[in-house]
């Protein structure tokens, strides 16, 4: 089975993307944690300082990873669509400059939040898929994920 499309990478695409990572991984949890604890304190003592440091730790992570996607998404690679070809060889990326060929053995885990289907490579990167962009495509390209990258690395929901 083999597709092709066109993705175009947002702001908000990788803006989805930087807090799916930040809040399914332990510090993103732990920070969220104590910022929520810090506001427990705040009420059962009334000390302002403990609001204002658990707003603080609450709002600073969604903040700085707001800052960074938007200065990803000024990098010149997701100025244009990125063009994607599936097929049994791997997944190939490739722009106007520049072909890519990703095994499906690179592939290291497929995931999705709500808005975006995710192809990791490592813990810290993967490639981006908004759902928006894959339209009536995203089960064909479900299915072809499927299809590839073995069972226990898909973590796809299909809602």
């Amino acid at each position: 089975m083999e597709m092709e499309f066109d993705i175009q990478i947002t702001k908000k695409d990788l803006y989805d993307y930087q807090l799916h990572h930040a809040y399914t991984s332990p510090s993103g949890l732990f920070g969220t944690i104590v910022g929520c604890l810090f506001i427990v304190g705040f009420f059962n003592t009334g000390t302002p300082l403990y609001l204002i440091i658990g707003a603080f730790v609450i709002l600073y992570f969604p903040w700085t990873l707001h800052i960074k996607a938007a200065s990803q998404a000024q990098s010149p690679v997701f100025k244009k669509p990125l063009h994607y070809r599936l097929s049994q060889e791997g997944l190939e990326i490739s722009t106007e400059e520049e072909k890519q060929l990703v095994s499906w053995e690179s592939i290291t885990k497929a995931s999705s939040t709500g808005k975006t289907i995710l192809l990791h490579t490592s813990k810290v990167n993967a490639f981006l898929f908004p759902k928006r962009e894959l339209g009536e495509r995203n089960g064909e390209f479900v299915q072809a994920i499927s299809r590839y990258v073995s069972p226990e690395k898909v973590k796809i929901k299909t809602v």
